[in-house]
């Protein structure tokens, strides 16, 4: 499985888990800061894995390819929107394995209260779960944007910015990095990108209950993509829920930015 390192060559391992729409380019917010602080920081190129692979079968390679990478060594997690999702599914399959998990702008379980009338993906979540071979060719369909018009899908999936996001989306530097992800994303990974929204709508809210792993939430109170209200939720299912961290004013994208020199001087200073 290919993988994507940033931040220092030596320093201790951290997993990230890119959201979705997403892709492991993802984790270059994290270069500067991870080696400020001493942390590599690994993201799997999880959607180019076998789409044969799915439900648990799928968490487990995941938990097994990060542990061959660690090396009989625990590791820390940073999952965000989406792979908050993944993060948690994998975490169940390292016992010992894993000394923290932070969860930023997570996605919690749709079941789990009514998130998805404020959510601004209402629409193809629905999708997702009532049809999922509809939701397939919406798929094929952006995937098609991404490659000939990558710009309109950028413009597409953000004409709904709430928050701190608003100004992030009109910034050329944070579109031509976003556009980049989405074609990574979309080109030749419909049926990875597929597999993990399939798996998130889902129900999967009895999982949490085996997240004996200290738990970080980082969460902006602006949040259209990830309602507030799901960052409650998590943090009162979750056992192993440390802390929250709500951002005023920030949403999806901007509480990533936020949040990252934060989880890394946490984690820095962990092991220091």
């Amino acid at each position: 499985m290919k993988l994507h390192q940033f931040g220092s060559t030596h320093g201790k391992l951290v997993i990230y888990f890119h959201g979705a729409p997403g892709a492991p380019e993802e984790g270059q917010l994290f270069d500067l800061e991870a080696k400020k602080h001493g942390l590599t920081v690994l993201c799997l190129d999880r959607f180019a894995i076998h789409p044969s692979i799915t439900g648990e079968a799928y968490y487990r390679l995941l938990a097994e390819e990060i542990a061959k990478e660690a090396g009989g060594q625990a590791v820390d997690f940073i999952g965000f929107s989406i792979g908050a999702f993944i993060a948690l599914q994998t975490c169940r399959y390292m016992p010992n394995g894993v000394t923290s998990l932070h969860l930023v702008s997570a996605a919690a379980p749709l079941e789990a209260g009514e998130f998805l009338p404020a959510m601004a993906g209402q629409q193809v979540f629905q999708l997702a779960k009532a049809a999922p071979v509809l939701f397939l060719l919406l798929s094929y369909w952006q995937s098609l944007l991404a490659w000939l018009a990558p710009k309109a899908l950028f413009r597409l999936l953000f004409a709904s910015a709430e928050g701190a996001d608003k100004a992030l989306a009109a910034d050329p530097e944070f579109q031509a990095r976003i556009t980049a992800i989405l074609r990574s994303c979309f080109l030749g990974r419909v049926r990875g990108y597929a597999r993990d929204v399939g798996a998130y709508v889902q129900p999967w809210s009895a999982t949490l209950a085996d997240i004996a792993v200290p738990t970080h939430l980082w969460h902006g109170d602006a949040d259209n993509w990830s309602p507030p209200q799901m960052a409650h939720y998590l943090a009162s299912a979750i056992p192993g829920a440390a802390s929250a961290q709500s951002f005023s004013g920030l949403s999806h994208y901007s509480c990533l930015y936020r949040a990252v020199p934060e989880i890394c001087r946490v984690l820095g200073r962990a092991y220091t």
